[in-house]
This record gives structure tokens, sequence and C-alpha cells, in this order.
């Protein structure tokens, strides 16, 4: 029987694998709007000075990505996307994003507001940041028990796969629900770091009835 920790760990394992995908593709996508609707000029032009001010906008998008099999692995969704050229960093209203291992694995992520850096390797969630992961849906028999990660931030680093937080947090699986002042997760080390005002409830199934 897998510990809790050692779900977690699945979780996370399986939410760095697929994100950066989605967030490349949005990237890819912002990069070809741009090329092919700025019109070519052959005259030098002056450099102008770089602003904290979006350059282009996207309105109501999707991006997906898809296996070699064709099945979706990912899909990312806004409302609308801002690109900022100071910082080349992209901001996105309404994130959804769903992620589909090899497994079958679903894990979803939403927020009010995310943020993906130019090369895909961060992607931070502001505002009713929430992860799911769903469980693992092939054991037969057994229903998936999900993943619930809670807070108004989450911080993600792609390449070196970890998630930091330095607001509360919250983490449901089941009936086990912790809460800390701050949340550092390294799935490479497999090491879940939380501070602060940490507190854990970690229920015990009823015993059947023989």
């Amino acid at each position: 029987m897998k510990t809790p920790w050692t779900l977690l760990h699945d979780a996370w394992e399986s939410f760095l694998l697929y994100l950066p995908l989605a967030c490349l593709g949005v990237l890819a996508l912002t990069t070809y709007w741009m090329v092919h609707s700025t019109p070519g000029s052959s005259a030098p032009s002056v450099q102008p000075s770089v602003h904290h001010t979006p350059d282009y906008f996207m309105e109501g998008f999707s991006v997906k990505t898809f296996a070699p099999s064709g099945h979706i692995r990912s899909e990312i969704t806004g409302t609308r996307a801002r690109h900022f050229p100071d910082t080349e960093w992209l901001e996105i209203d309404n994130i959804r994003i769903r992620s589909i291992d090899d497994k079958g694995h679903i894990t979803t992520a939403s927020a009010n507001r995310g943020m993906t850096n130019e090369d895909g390797s961060q992607v931070q969630l502001l505002n009713n940041a929430r992860v799911v992961h769903l469980g693992d849906p092939s054991s037969p028999g057994v229903a998936p028990v999900p993943i619930e990660y809670r807070g108004e931030f989450l911080h993600a680093f792609l390449t070196t796969e970890q998630i930091k937080s330095n607001k509360p947090v919250e983490i449901t699986h089941g009936i086990d629900h912790f809460t800390a002042d701050t949340l550092d997760y390294d799935n490479i080390d497999q090491v879940l770091r939380m501070e602060g005002r940490v507190r854990g409830l970690i229920g015990v199934p009823a015993k059947k009835p023989h």
C-alpha cells in the first residue's frame, strides 16, 4: 500500500512531466503569430526602450499537445493572454491545464491567473491556485483517490522538478488533510518540506464488519 507521501510524489511527478509541453505549446504559438503578423522592413530602426507593457495579446485560446499514438498529452486554455517583452513572461487569465500521462493518469491545474517564462521552465499559478491529481484509474475495483493542492500561489520549476510556495497551502488526499505556511517540494530528492504553522489530520479508515 502506498503511503500518502508516495502518492504526493507520484502526483507531482505526473504534473511536472507534462506541464512543460503545454506551456511550450503556448510559447510556440505566440512566437509563430508574432513572426507572421509583423511586417518586414529593410530600413534600420531605433531600438525602443522596453517597459513593463504588453506588446501583444491573445483572446480565448486553447493549445493542445499530442503523444505519438495520437492521444492528447496536455491542453492549456485561457480567456486572455498578455506577453511582456521586458521579462519575456506570458501572463494568462483564468488558466486551465489538463495533462494525461502514458498510464492514463490525469492531472488538472487552474488559477485566476497564470504566468510562464520564455522557455517554459517555470510556471506560476496565482490567486485560487488548484492542482488535482485524479489518481490511478487502472486499479481494478478501486476508485481513484484524488490528491488536491490549494493555495494563493504555487510556483513550479519544471527543469529542476520543484514546486514552491511562500503562501499558505493545503494538501488533501482522501480523508487526509495537511496545511502549512510554506511549501518546498523536490521531486528529484523526493523531499517535501512544509514550514510555519504545519497541521496534519490523518484519517483512519473505518473497520469493515466481519
